[in-house]
């Protein structure tokens, strides 16, 4: 055990948590593992899409760090050349047989070496009381980091490469996953009487396609882009809108952004409420895009910059996972 400075944060050896995705649900599921004194590590893609950008990890890929409720995400770049690599990561990595490193191209196992991340900056960002996080869509890093317990919650409606034999726990969130075959368990990500359950045997819920409800609104509350381009933002998270009020536009283009003669195709509020989610500015996407999310309660302000109810509910389903696991509780 030992006492950070900086912030008087008791640090500890507890287990070691990766988690695949950092989006608005993941965020709650680290924020919530990290704030019972694990060490969590993130994963992300190089092109993260967050709506709920204001209370998700992944936006550290752009900034450099994100910082949600009181706990920081901090980006750990990928070595670039092997030479870079410090004496220690040197030995520790002379033990891994890189040849187990190999891409979804096909990519040379020299390649995947060039591309490890040095364990003592990782373990830096965890000293200082943070979270690392790693562009490793593919999961390439879990091999070489060997945790304790690997959480998909990517959210992608189906299993995008985690197996069970990831780590001694492997916990998937929501459809996609069948308990007992590709993960130990699931967590029931469907708003209703059974959101967060943890299931020992089957799957999560279908995807509906159909967002919750709130405040009566379902389909009519998310906004999917009329056309494909990039995006540029009129309003921003937080701001009240009235139906039909022009938000972003799509542009063919960034060039045209600044451009007052470029055509563009107009993105519209389609209630009235608080923009709750914004893709984020410059973003290219294809026609049909989940790009917003418009609360249609006005009066819920902070909920654009605090973690979710559900977000929430899943976390605290994955740390009793989690827990269980610690004291040897036999879930499965």
């Amino acid at each position: 055990m030992s006492v950070n400075q900086s912030n008087n944060q008791i640090i500890k050896n507890n287990l070691l948590i990766i988690c695949r995705g950092a989006g608005d649900l993941a965020t709650g599921i680290i924020h919530r593992l990290h704030r019972a004194g694990h060490r969590v590590i993130a994963l992300e893609t190089d092109y993260p899409a967050a709506i709920r950008r204001q209370v998700s990890f992944c936006e550290a890929v752009y900034d450099g760090s994100a910082a949600v409720e009181g706990v920081t995400a901090r980006l750990v770049p990928a070595l670039t050349d092997v030479e870079t690599y410090t004496e220690i990561d040197a030995e520790i990595d002379a033990e891994i047989d890189t040849e187990t490193y190999s891409g979804i191209n096909d990519t040379s196992a020299a390649h995947i070496a060039s591309e490890k991340w040095s364990r003592s900056d990782i373990e830096a960002v965890l000293e200082a009381g943070e979270v690392p996080l790693l562009i490793d869509p593919e999961g390439e890093s879990i091999a070489h980091l060997k945790p304790d317990v690997v959480v998909d919650a990517i959210i992608a409606k189906k299993n995008l490469g985690t197996t069970i034999d990831m780590a001694p726990l492997v916990i998937g969130v929501g459809p996609g996953f069948t308990a007992g075959h590709d993960v130990h368990l699931v967590i029931e990500s469907m708003r209703g009487h059974n959101l967060a359950r943890i299931i020992t045997d089957g799957m999560a819920q279908p995807n509906t396609g159909v967002p919750g409800n709130i405040a009566g609104f379902t389909s009519e509350r998310v906004i999917h882009a009329p056309a494909a381009g990039y995006i540029h933002d009129v309003r921003k998270i937080g701001d009240i809108v009235q139906k039909g009020d022009e938000i972003a536009r799509i542009y063919p283009d960034k060039g045209s952004f600044d451009n007052e003669l470029s055509e563009y195709v107009p993105v519209n509020a389609t209630i009235t409420g608080i923009i709750r989610g914004l893709i984020r500015e410059g973003y290219y996407f294809k026609e049909g895009f989940k790009i917003a999310d418009i609360d249609p309660r006005e009066s819920e302000l902070t909920n654009c910059f605090t973690i979710s109810d559900k977000a929430r509910s899943i976390a605290g389903s994955v740390l009793e996972a989690v827990s269980a696991f610690e004291h040897g509780v036999k879930l499965y």
